[in-house]
């Protein structure tokens, strides 16, 4: 098969790849309908993860079931399937409590910008639709693998409740995707902090009400004024840099939560002063195994279009160029059709 991978910072290769296996009876093996390159993949593109050696990416996928092992009865080869990009068994206690992403047999996906990926711990991870969706759905279903799927926990872990002010600190993929779920939750005033025009008009049609271009402390106090100095509900932290925490809890109101899922590199929280902020802080790999079912859902209503993300569509070969155009932002998300 053919596959994408990273050699160093800024090089990433299509390469011809061992066809995947079942390893383990949990396994199966899905046939690649479309992929995608991830905001976070552009964390060692850039050279803030290292590289020490080539290695396979991409962790976002849908596709047809091709083979299963002999443990996996939930899903069957020829079935559509959607799977989370961090795996769980969907029965530990860990699972059962809402948090499959911290499952005690997770595994983080790493190999799905390719023709085929194997998927571990297939019976709890993936969810097959009642039948093969449109080309038309394909775009937002890859989304719910991640970027919806993160931007809803972002959402559900700052406690956004209806009527509520929430704010969004990055307008990346996973920053729309939680314009879209502070909407669905029910937020009134949806305030996303963003300096791309291309980006702020994504997120006014999502949702957002405000658009606040400055960042840092003058981004406080912005965000400080169009919340009567208060601040606000519930802020979601979509980036993962220690600037954008920091304007994500100052932003905050007491009393107030912060749901932060962007990856942190290099974040640093002073326990004195969250400690007086009175401020509730929560985050991590989102749970998007638990989200799923109703994600669907709500894609085939028509409720929510998050493939809408997708700005740049390529053949799964033009790889490197999908990495490129997001490292120099001129596209938001890529598209990569096998």
């Amino acid at each position: 098969m053919r596959g994408a991978v990273i050699h160093a910072p800024g090089d990433v290769r299509f390469e011809t790849l061992d066809d995947p296996e079942i390893i383990r009876p949990s396994d199966a093996i899905i046939r690649t309908v479309v992929t995608c390159v991830c905001g976070s993949d552009l964390w060692p593109y850039r050279g803030a993860e290292p590289v020490d050696e080539p290695h396979p990416m991409g962790h976002e996928y849908v596709g047809i079931v091709e083979e299963v092992g002999a443990e996996v009865t939930h899903v069957k080869p020829g079935q559509f399937v959607i799977g989370s990009f961090a795996t769980s068994d969907n029965t530990c206690a860990n699972c059962r409590a809402g948090y499959q992403s911290s499952c005690v047999h997770r595994e983080f996906m790493s190999t799905c910008q390719a023709d085929y990926v194997r998927i571990p711990n297939a019976q709890g991870t993936l969810v097959a639709t009642d039948e093969h969706p449109a080309e038309a759905f394909l775009p937002s279903l890859l989304t719910l693998s991640d970027v919806m799927g993160t931007g809803w926990y972002a959402a559900r872990a700052a406690e956004v409740k209806p009527g509520a002010t929430a704010v969004v600190v990055g307008d990346g993929a996973v920053g729309l995707c939680g314009v879209i779920a502070a909407k669905e939750m029910g937020a009134e005033r949806i305030i996303a902090m963003s300096r791309h025009e291309s980006r702020q008009k994504l997120a006014r049609e999502f949702g957002a009400t405000d658009i606040v271009t400055e960042r840092g402390e003058e981004g406080v106090s912005r965000i400080k004024d169009l919340t009567g100095g208060v601040g606000a509900d519930s802020v979601l932290e979509c980036v993962g840099t220690p600037e954008a925490m920091r304007q994500a809890l100052h932003s905050t109101r007491p009393g107030g939560n912060v749901g932060f899922v962007g990856v942190p590199h290099g974040v640093e929280i002073d326990g004195q002063e969250l400690f007086f902020s009175h401020v509730g802080l929560r985050g991590g790999p989102a749970p998007v195994r638990g989200y799923l079912p109703d994600l669907i859902q709500r894609v085939f209503d028509g409720r929510i279009n998050p493939g809408r993300v997708f700005d740049l569509t390529l053949p799964l070969e033009q790889v490197a160029e999908g990495y490129k155009a997001m490292d120099e932002r001129r596209a938001i998300k890529a598209l990569l059709k096998p």
